[in-house]
């Protein structure tokens, strides 16, 4: 919340920012003319003009210091206020999650989801499409990345758009946004959604690209729910706010023999024991369509605006009508995403093995031993979905079908 004099946690929103810890009456940080992978010069106003050039803002939270850059473009968010009860994710420490949010600071990544059509075209024609929800509306990207999200909230008539992330990325996007003339209605805040503090109280939309492999894998949808809870507005909405889970069975007995029965015999030797270790590894991969054997079954579903934490670990109990006779090598998981609430023109799309591929692919859980099926059989199957303890961002996924149970991990 901001005070009185317009500041928020020491952060003072005219372009100037004010340190107690250091005897200076103020400091300002401005871009380098030529800056290099986010490195700014910081000019201190006190005692005369002085330069320290290659600075980069994580070399200043050591400190204790928050930082304004690019006149409230960027912000390195003040990250004193301590974890609530609210889950795995909100409590871990910023050097246990520095790997997660380090794997979104290169290009790689970015361009990776940019060009997957199904996933970017699918946010741009939902906010396109639908620019009555948007116009002058207060709008959160929880975990903005590059900023597209941003840009199309933007594009589709929002009176302010808030991106924040935690990865290096926000520097390029900070870019990104000036370059593209946005600077006026985009902020772009660096730092976790559970620590930052936004410059508004409440947002009436929160959009979020966060789904993983599996829907859940890296738990963003946990910073989903804390933004929720804590800034939208009533009568907000959460995009995309419908998404479920489904299931189908798999007969491809090629890619269990390379996979699995291989190791009963290499090159002469057994090596059997290495099952143990192969099969409990859900694989990413896209899956051939002609190797399902049955229909799918939906076995979870999600309403963004309402789902509780908790409920995001789950047991169901489901069945596959199995179409074809054959060998049931392994199961595939895959997700459907919808943005449909308040929309006159909704938009979804599927990252099943019959639609057009997107980078999420399938999650395969593989079979150590085949199971025999009959067509117009039901398959009856019951699965587990939890956080892995170790690693909450990880996903431990217990199968049970036909009188077995095996436990996959999703890392």
């Amino acid at each position: 919340m901001a005070g009185t004099d317009g500041s928020t946690n020491g952060l003072v929103w005219n372009g100037v920012w004010k340190v107690t810890s250091w005897q200076f009456k103020q400091e300002v940080i401005q871009p380098k003319k030529e800056r290099k992978e986010g490195r700014y010069t910081v000019v201190l106003n006190s005692e005369g003009e002085k330069e320290f050039e290659e600075f980069r803002v994580a070399d200043l939270r050591p400190m204790g210091v928050s930082v304004l850059l690019a006149q409230g473009l960027v912000l390195n968010a003040d990250t004193s206020r301590g974890s609530t009860a609210c889950g795995a994710i909100a409590e871990l420490r910023e050097e246990e999650d520095e790997a997660y949010f380090s794997s979104y600071g290169h290009y790689s990544i970015h361009e990776e989801m940019l060009k997957d059509k199904v996933r970017t075209e699918s946010y741009r024609d939902f906010m396109h499409l639908n620019q009555d929800v948007f116009k002058d509306k207060v709008v959160l990207d929880v975990g903005c990345g590059t900023g597209i999200l941003s840009m199309f909230a933007a594009r589709a008539g929002a009176r302010k758009v808030i991106g924040v992330d935690q990865s290096e990325i926000i520097y390029q996007a900070m870019d990104i946004v000036r370059s593209n003339n946005l600077d006026e209605t985009i902020t772009l805040i660096k730092g976790r959604i559970e620590e930052v503090t936004l410059p508004v109280e409440k947002v009436d939309i929160i959009i979020s690209e966060w789904m993983g492999y599996f829907l859940l894998f890296e738990s963003m949808l946990d910073s989903v729910l804390y933004a929720r809870d804590m800034y939208l507005a009533e009568g907000g909405s959460v995009y995309p706010d419908g998404c479920n889970i489904s299931l189908a069975a798999v007969g491809d007995t090629e890619k269990h023999q390379d996979r699995i029965a291989f190791w009963d015999d290499v090159y002469g030797f057994q090596m059997a024991c290495m099952k143990k270790a192969v099969v409990p590894e859900a694989v990413v991969q896209v899956l051939n369509p002609d190797t399902l054997i049955s229909e799918p079954a939906v076995i979870q579903t999600f309403d963004c605006n309402k789902v509780c934490l908790s409920e995001l670990e789950f047991t169901s109990d489901f069945t596959l009508k199995v179409t074809k006779t054959a060998q049931c090598t392994a199961v595939v998981g895959y997700f459907d995403i919808f943005f449909d609430r308040s929309c006159g023109n909704k938009v979804m799309f599927s990252t099943g093995p019959h639609c057009t591929k997107t980078h999420w692919k399938q999650t395969v859980f593989l079979m150590e031993n085949p199971i025999p099926v009959q067509s117009g059989e039901d398959l009856l199957g019951k699965i587990t979905v939890r956080k892995n303890r170790k690693d909450p961002r990880a996903l431990l996924i217990t199968l049970e079908i036909a009188n077995r149970k095996q436990t996959y991990s999703v890392q």
